[in-house]
């Protein structure tokens, strides 16, 4: 198999980067023979030299975004210490994003030992400590405080990442790393420049070093540099205001210029697609109404029992691969916000049987740090699920089961988004507006019902209406209907498990969550789903339910038989079923991102996530709100743009 660019990407990295600790506590870098913070510790430099030295706190009062880019994360105390800050300061911005690089990074154990040492930030640094794993080189989004405190970590060299990524504007800049001498490749001028490329006119810049080649360089980059005092032992800083004398060129890549700032929106669909879109934009200021064709949320696709979400994994790292790690980050992170686990979902691992013999990951997978993410199913596993020491499968550790209209419940009742059933949504407007005295305003989107009376009207429409996004868009792209049924019944809770945990691989099964909120009550057992391509027709008819009940049965035979044979007389009785119509695109990739900017400015789409939704939708909710606000992204922007509408 010819290597892919994803399998390029992972050849010669690190689990992590190895630190000596010197006697009196202090990490070492074997690597570039330095110390990683002053002598007298690197606490007081974050915030003299950085934090304060880029005019924070008292900068970012009353912004509704701030955003800090960092070359060099280590052990991340720049970080804690900004993020604390944010949390004291009752005139912070009510989004904190900080983007920072690493070519190297730390161990859990060493990030951990290295930061909550000090009282203080000891609360955060475990919070950051329980996110730290699974650092790949690419792009990761770690999430705080409920989504307000963003931190996006570039794991690879600092110039190629900056450049490789959509272009950012930031407010400010921690220049950081190992001395020029040990590291001169973080301080040279191509880095500089891709860091400039990042400012605007008035960024601010801060570093602990005064060397004459890093002022020289910065200066030629646009900064305007000046002296400022030390931390000791060092007699100076570096203080440096982006303001060249010269108009900054475009960004090479275009993005969709944000038009719009937070006011009020309309969202049409209510399962978690929509759900998370909204959830996204109120994080950001939005007001947002979520318009539905049902009485109540998640009354389609999102209304399965229970389901499955787990990594893909593929021996070249695939574009699918990438996506559905940053896909299931995003859900555990909401997930833990918003659920009960146990009840509503549980992290609790996924076994996928890999029916067709082969392994699914690269041979050398488990020197990565992906083997964090996953693993060749261990002989314990297998045994717990009932299949033989020789089957081919992996070990998903983060993955597990979740119920979808619990989350997309959960995530609708967040202040500032109002619910509308009911809401039959049968075409879209274009309309301006003018005042009493005939001058024009912005204009509006109006969403209007099958007799055209008008529904509501907002400046920004997001369709995210899954398979009903076909005739919202008036078929502009070529998206399939996909009916799928599962089969699901209820056993007592006295009865032995069928599985300890869920097992995807040809079809899946959630082999045990709760009927309601009691944990010690009956359990539900959901096994699907059928892949109707081009059916789109519910209910299904008799014959309909009886050939998905014998199609899922025969699944479940080969994924766990020893499920199956516990579940012969369910089968042979007929389940429950319950049936849904989903929507993909030719490449089976979701679609986000503006329907036409140039042409249909204010109109969005978060559509065909397929059998992948409880991987991807909260993921792809991040992504539009990102892109429309010009944010940092949550994710590779390779990845991003295979997302895109571009690309039909």
């Amino acid at each position: 198999m010819r290597e892919g660019e994803g399998a390029k990407r992972l050849r010669g990295c690190f689990i992590s980067e190895p630190i000596d600790w010197l006697p009196d506590g202090t990490p070492y870098s074997p690597r570039f023979g330095d110390r990683y913070h002053s002598e007298n510790g690197g606490l007081d430099q974050a915030r003299r030299v950085f934090l304060h030295g880029c005019g924070l706190p008292d900068a970012w009062a009353g912004a509704p975004q701030w955003r800090i880019l960092e070359t060099g994360f280590g052990f991340g105390l720049n970080f804690l210490v900004t993020w604390a800050a944010w949390r004291a300061d009752p005139e912070r911005p009510t989004l904190l994003h900080f983007v920072s690089t690493e070519a190297w990074p730390v161990s859990a154990a060493d990030l951990l030992r290295a930061t909550s040492t000090h009282p203080d930030l000891a609360p955060l640094a475990h919070e950051l400590h329980h996110q730290w794993w699974g650092l790949l080189p690419g792009v990761h989004r770690l999430r705080f405080d409920e989504g307000r405190v963003l931190l996006t970590l570039y794991v690879g060299d600092t110039q190629a990442m900056l450049r490789q990524q959509s272009p950012l504007t930031v407010d400010a800049v921690y220049l950081d790393g190992f001395s020029p001498q040990r590291n001169p490749d973080i301080w040279d001028m191509h880095t500089l420049k891709a860091v400039a490329r990042c400012c605007r006119r008035g960024t601010r810049l801060a570093t602990w070093t005064f060397a004459r080649a890093v002022r020289d360089a910065l200066a030629q980059c646009g900064f305007e540099v000046t002296r400022a005092p030390g931390v000791p032992p060092k007699r100076d800083n570096l203080h440096a205001v982006y303001n060249p004398h010269w108009e900054p060129r475009a960004p090479r890549v275009p993005q969709p210029t944000p038009a719009l700032t937070a006011g009020n929106c309309l969202v049409i669909g209510g399962g978690i697609a929509g759900a998370a879109t909204a959830a996204s934009l109120v994080r950001r200021g939005w007001q947002v109404q979520v318009l539905d064709q049902a009485s109540a949320p998640a009354a389609g696709a999102s209304a399965l029992p229970a389901g499955v979400f787990a990594p893909h994994v593929s021996p070249d790292d695939s574009v699918l691969s990438r996506l559905s790690r940053s896909g299931v980050r995003t859900t555990l992170q909401q997930a833990a916000w918003a659920l009960n686990e146990g009840v509503d979902w549980s992290p609790c691992g996924v076994l996928e049987h890999r029916t067709d013999g082969t392994p699914g990951l690269a041979p050398d997978w488990m020197e990565w740090p992906g083997a964090d993410w996953s693993q060749p199913a261990p002989p314990t596993r297998l045994a717990e699920a009932g299949l033989p020491g020789a089957t081919a499968a992996c070990w998903h550790h983060q993955a597990g089961w979740l119920r979808p209209a619990r989350l997309a419940r959960a995530l609708l009742a967040q202040p500032g988004i109002q619910w509308r059933g009911d809401c039959r949504v049968a075409a879209l407007r274009r309309k301006d507006l003018t005042d009493e005295a005939g001058r024009r305003g912005d204009p509006v989107w109006q969403v209007l019902d099958a007799q055209g009376a008008v529904l509501g009207e907002a400046p920004l429409v997001i369709i995210a209406a899954g398979a009903g996004s076909l005739d919202l868009l008036n078929h502009r792209w070529p998206l399939q209907p996909v009916r799928g049924q599962v089969s699901w019944g209820i056993r007592p809770a006295t009865a032995a498990p069928l599985a300890p945990f869920p097992a995807n691989g040809h079809g899946n099964l959630v082999p045990a969550f709760p009927c309601d909120d009691d944990l010690a009550g009956d359990k539900a057992w959901v096994m699907g789903s059928t892949f109707e391509r081009d059916v789109d027709a519910l209910p299904p008819s008799e014959t309909d339910i009886q050939a998905a009940h014998a199609a899922n049965g025969a699944k479940l035979q080969t994924l766990l038989p020893r499920a199956a044979l516990e579940l012969t007389q369910a089968f042979a009785m007929s389940p429950q079923t319950w049936a849904a119509v989903r929507c993909t695109a030719p490449d089976r990739l979701p679609i986000v991102g503006p329907v036409d900017a140039a042409g249909l400015p204010g109109l969005w789409v978060s559509t065909a996530m397929g059998a992948r939704g409880l991987t991807l939708a909260l993921l792809c909710g991040e992504l539009l709100a990102a892109r429309l606000h010009g944010e940092p992204l949550p994710l590779d922007a390779k990845l991003a743009k295979a997302l895109g509408t571009d690309r039909l």
